[in-house]
């Protein structure tokens, strides 16, 4: 099977938040994966957001946990946060608008396809176990 090139999670809010919306794509470069993020109307009181990948593989869930279905952080080695494989850089925001780019070498593209991406309400303080203390989930993408 040939390896993955490229890839794509369309970004939506939770009921709280419903007009977060945005994209995020994914290129596996012979460095890494190369992550483009560009994300639409989040909440305007904060400018720093925690960003992960996590597990599951749907952004679903229920009224107390909207995207529950994401499940916890990617981490298949069982590292300590912030190093699983799925900590990524903070989304830092102006105006509810949020555009970054970065290269990771923590993942080969192929790991990650089916996966979900979760935008959290709070910074990451990159040490509490298990996800940095992010807050809550506010939007979620499945990586297809």
């Amino acid at each position: 099977m040939s390896e993955i090139c490229c890839a794509c999670a369309l970004i939506k809010g939770s009921k709280k938040y419903p007009d977060i919306r945005g994209r995020i794509f994914f290129r596996q470069i012979p460095a890494g994966v190369l992550i483009k993020a560009e994300i639409f109307n989040l909440p305007n009181d904060r400018d720093i957001f925690a960003f992960h990948i996590h597990q599951g593989n749907k952004c679903s869930g229920n009224d107390d946990d909207p995207f529950s279905e994401a499940d916890g952080h990617f981490n298949p080695d069982n590292s300590p946060h912030p190093y699983h494989k799925g900590d990524l850089p903070p989304l830092f925001a102006s105006k509810g608008y949020a555009r970054m780019s970065f290269l990771t070498g923590r993942f080969r593209l192929n790991e990650v396809i089916g996966k979900t991406i979760i935008i959290h309400s709070d910074t990451d303080d990159f040490s509490s176990q298990p996800s940095g203390n992010s807050g809550e989930k506010i939007a979620c993408g499945e990586i297809l």
